[in-house]
């Protein structure tokens, strides 16, 4: 096996054990579990873990933990403490407390009462057109969400059902907004070109809330829906994106904009609708006919939120 491959094959086994801690955060996870995952004995994953994410795996799974839980205090504000910390793995409200404020410097009910005060002040109509209104599509469907607002008639919310994917992504590490999309021009662009995937739809998956995690921390795949049995090349991995219940919002604009559109969807739309975010990751969507406009970097993509019933 060469250096590079060798390489790749350390990798895909750090994004499966990734992908695995993202799914059942609610339950507990140790050592042993992550490493057999990994397949590496537990001593050695241990130190491959730290060397390779910059930081121990206990502290990996409590950031990870609390940024999920910052997130969803965000999204679901009536949501109970208690019921929070278990969702995302703590036996009690307050060990999760404890490692909220050690992490956010403030207490969870701390941090809900500042995520409404920015949404209403967000939620403001002549910020609120200003900011988001002139980049968001507003075509309406028969099955667009029933809203209360004049934010939320702007933003047309359809509930999709989705299938399952298979898809080969590049990861990009750092911060969203225009990174990603040079990350899409300069690295995705030509291994799609090199393994005929152009013609294939796209999905840009963000495992990361900006406005929580660190931006060196922040976590985006670039993807092409592919056949089951793909065989991935150039740096490339492979997995299924799962599918159910989405809420999607169409998105018209750019790469410095799209962050302000997933805030009123994340933070306006979902605290209204009755739904709750799980534990599957949202991503952008991006259809065969999705208009691109290379002089003004202008894209059209669905934002979508997996959802289900709060």
């Amino acid at each position: 096996m060469t250096s590079s491959s060798s390489r790749l094959e350390y990798e895909k086994r750090m994004h499966r054990v990734l992908e695995y801690i993202d799914q059942k955060l609610d339950q507990p996870l140790d050592l042993h579990q992550l490493a057999e995952i990994a397949y590496f004995s537990p001593y050695h994953f241990h130190r491959l873990f730290a060397a390779w994410m910059g930081e121990t795996l206990g502290d990996y799974l409590r950031r990870r933990r609390v940024e999920v839980a910052a997130m969803r205090l965000a999204a679901q504000p009536h949501i109970r403490i208690l019921n929070l910390a278990l969702s995302v793995g703590f036996g009690s409200a307050e060990a999760f407390t404890r490692a909220f404020k050690s992490h956010f410097g403030c207490a969870p009910t701390t941090w809900r009462t500042q995520q409404h005060t920015i949404r209403n002040e967000y939620s403001n109509p002549d910020q609120m057109n200003r900011k988001i209104g002139q980049t968001l599509a507003t075509r309406l469907t028969d099955d667009e969400v029933s809203t209360h607002s004049e934010k939320e008639r702007i933003m047309n919310v359809k509930l999709i059902d989705r299938e399952p994917v298979t898809i080969a992504y590049l990861r990009h590490l750092g911060a969203y907004g225009e990174p990603i999309s040079h990350f899409w021009q300069d690295v995705y662009v030509p291994w799609a070109i090199t393994n005929n995937l152009m013609n294939h739809a796209r999905y840009g998956i963000s495992h990361d809330d900006p406005s929580i995690t660190a931006p060196e921390q922040c976590r985006y795949d670039a993807c092409a829906e592919v056949d089951v049995d793909y065989v991935v090349t150039g740096g490339a991995f492979k997995t299924m994106l799962a599918g159910g219940k989405y809420a999607a919002l169409r998105y018209k604009g750019n790469g410095s904009q799209i962050e302000a559109a997933w805030a009123s969807l994340l933070r306006d739309w979902l605290p209204s609708s009755g739904l709750q975010l799980d534990a599957r990751p949202c991503f952008e969507y991006y259809p065969l006919d999705a208009s691109y406009d290379p002089t003004t970097g202008t894209f059209e993509c669905d934002l979508c939120i997996p959802v289900c019933p709060l």
